[in-house]
């Protein structure tokens, strides 16, 4: 087990943590370029040699229900792989996806309207606000627009 001193120097070695002193002789380390409200990555270092690391949701690590895992045992390799998970972590920022809908109007010889539209899982025919079919692929679909008489418009 590693020691209260050596859990700091290796902890010091990550430069874009602020060690700050809380009670009874324990530090807290702060991560001030973390895009969440949560900025404390290592929490109550002990000097018995007890401490954690927040690590959220991550799979890789059996967290409490705060998202902590407790550093006590750790190598000098655990303790500095789940410092860098914690900082990836509380970097990262999931950007929201732009759904991408793929939608194009069919015309038969009669001038009738209908839509193809994409919808995950699913390619869906409409007519109008109307749900008239629903396929598994985009090739179906296409095959039931032809059989109806229907062509893509330009």
């Amino acid at each position: 087990m590693l020691t209260f001193e050596q859990k700091k120097e290796i902890i010091g070695r990550f430069s874009e943590l602020t060690e700050k002193p809380i009670s009874m002789n324990r530090l807290n380390y702060h991560f001030e370029g973390s895009n969440y409200e949560k900025k404390i990555v290592v929490e109550k270092l002990h000097p018995n040699g007890n401490g954690f690391v927040y690590v959220g949701d991550l799979l890789a690590y059996k967290a409490d229900d705060k998202g902590l895992v407790n550093i006590r045992d750790f190598t000098e390799q655990q303790l500095v792989e789940v410092i860098e998970d914690s900082i990836v972590y509380l970097t990262e920022v999931d950007e929201p996806k732009a759904e991408v809908v793929i939608e194009e109007s069919w015309k038969n010889a009669s001038d009738d309207q209908l839509l193809l539209v994409q919808e995950d899982p699913y390619w869906n025919v409409y007519h109008a606000f109307n749900l008239e079919e629903s396929f598994g692929t985009r090739e179906d679909a296409e095959q039931y627009l032809k059989e109806e008489g229907f062509k893509k418009s330009k």
